[in-house]
């Protein structure tokens, strides 16, 4: 009863990570969405905190590897311009990195971004956990994050976690963390933002 209790609780506190109920895009259509992103090879964690309460709501990866991706587990982040399969987005762009980022961002929560550089061998393996995992069922956005992140060099001291401040303070400890927040304060659902994201038009 009492691990009923707690996982009642969790999926609560987690209510942000919720199935995708969109369909996967083919093989052939992830693979021709490809964008490769300027700059060094790198992982960001994205976390989005309820500014009320500091509590996490979702956890996701923006990886730059030979392609740029987000690895968006269980999240509710979906387009028609944008290819989407087993919960990783591609053909991520600029433009879309800041629409998701602002689709996220609005009077109850803000995004923070905790950015680290990676070498090429590091960032391949990212990519291709991310690639490989599948999605993921509802509340287990964290979860799937620190398992990714925990399988790679250097990063084996990432403990799971389905709590995405949890992982946020793990990352915060480290010297190579680059961390950014976003806030903007309008009212809108994700799925609003998402349609109205003039952003990701940009290159």
């Amino acid at each position: 009863m009492k691990y009923l209790v707690s996982l009642v609780l969790l999926v609560g506190l987690l209510s942000g990570c919720s199935n995708d109920p969109t369909g996967d895009a083919p093989a052939e259509a992830a693979a021709a969405a490809a964008y490769g992103a300027p700059g060094p090879k790198s992982v960001t964690v994205f976390t989005m905190v309820n500014n009320r309460t500091g509590r996490g709501g979702h956890s996701a990866l923006l990886i730059n590897g030979s392609q740029q991706v987000i690895f968006d587990p269980a999240g509710s982040f979906r387009d028609p311009r944008l290819v989407e399969r087993q919960d990783v987005l591609y053909g991520v762009t600029p433009g879309w990195v800041q629409a998701y980022k602002s689709a996220h961002a609005r009077a109850s929560h803000h995004v923070v971004s905790q950015t680290i550089e990676l070498t090429p061998e590091q960032a391949e393996k990212a990519l291709s956990l991310a690639r490989s995992y599948g999605s993921v069922p509802g509340a287990f956005c964290t979860q799937a994050t620190t398992a990714i992140l925990s399988q790679l060099t250097g990063f084996q001291d990432i403990e799971r976690t389905y709590y995405p401040e949890n992982l946020m303070e793990q990352l915060a400890q480290r010297r190579d963390v680059q961390t950014a927040k976003l806030y903007e304060n309008d009212d809108g659902q994700v799925i609003d933002a998402v349609r109205a994201a003039l952003l990701a038009q940009q290159p």
